[in-house]
């Protein structure tokens, strides 16, 4: 089945540029050392203090571009006026202290390896993952960092058992591809902190895509299945939490559903969306507490 990930193109395009692109960035001022993590530098366990600039580094799919929003942004680049989650924060940090941005949003990407291909076996086009494609690229410099993904994978992996991938045992196939995709999270967890060892991270659990609009259209047997696998991906989500870790609960919110919120792809977040989201991650940032819930009625949304 379709997803809709309008700026899959548009990452085409851009991609045979990202290296000289990315290059120039981070041989820019304050960022030459950037292909160098200091391993010796202890790990934060609360957001940047006080007034004190930010170096930001955004990881994501296509919703860290602002996809769906009225100002997306093309990918890996600054974009101060755009209307995403991303651009929208920085603007809203830069209103008390200096913010430096590395925005590494890889429109239609998928978190991890794993599920890039499961996505190449059954055909589905993706544009790369975090690991390969953004996390090298995160600077050292970097004191924030925000993670947002999953739902794409979410998906990959309901069409691979659509398909059949799955055989007689859905539920098994579930929990190995959960644990592939919680594997991949550490590792890219991990990768940032040994990158840039002095940031803050907060990772975006993953919300259910069955309860999204753009789910409705599918079987009521689909949109169960569907909801299992984003539930057990938001967990795998939620053990990312740790010193200089924290998670942010879109799963168990039940703003992150509402219809007011999305763009007519009823997939991506509108500007309310994109504004909601940073909303959040201001919030965090400015020392409010945030602990993923175990259980909720959003996991159950679909009966």
């Amino acid at each position: 089945m379709e997803r809709p990930v309008s700026t899959l193109n548009l990452y085409s395009r851009a991609r045979h540029v990202y290296a000289c692109l990315l290059g120039v960035v981070l041989l820019g001022p304050g960022m030459a050392a950037c292909g160098r993590g200091d391993l010796t530098s202890p790990s934060p366990i609360g957001p940047p203090a006080g007034t004190s600039a930010i170096y930001y580094s955004a990881v994501g799919a296509s919703d860290a571009n602002g996809a769906g929003s009225s100002v997306p942004c093309f990918p890996f680049t600054v974009c101060d006026d755009g209307m995403g989650y991303v651009p929208v924060l920085v603007r809203q940090l830069r209103a008390t202290r200096q913010v430096t941005l590395m925005n590494l949003g890889i429109p239609a990407s998928v978190l991890g390896p794993a599920t890039e291909a499961i996505a190449r076996r059954i055909g589905r086009e993706v544009s790369g993952n975090f690991i390969d494609g953004a996390m090298p690229f995160v600077p050292q410099e970097s004191t924030l960092v925000t993670v947002f993904g999953g739902v794409n994978d979410a998906n990959i992996i309901g069409d691979a058992i659509e398909v059949g991938l799955a055989g007689n045992d859905i539920p098994g196939y579930i929990d190995t591809q959960a644990r592939a995709f919680g594997a991949d999270y550490a590792r890219l967890i991990a990768g940032i902190r040994a990158r840039a060892p002095r940031s803050f991270i907060i990772v975006v659990n993953v919300p259910n895509a069955a309860a999204m609009p753009f789910a409705a259209k599918y079987p009521i047997g689909h949109r169960r299945v569907l909801q299992t696998i984003a539930v057990a991906l938001s967990r795998e989500s939620n053990r990312q939490l740790g010193p200089g870790v924290v998670v942010l609960d879109v799963m168990c919110n039940p703003i992150t559903y509402a219809a007011s919120h999305f763009a007519s792809d009823g997939f991506h977040p509108n500007d309310a969306g994109h504004a909601e989201i940073a909303r959040q991650l201001a919030a965090i940032v400015a020392g409010a507490s945030s602990a993923p819930s175990s259980s909720c009625s959003m996991m159950t949304a679909i009966q």
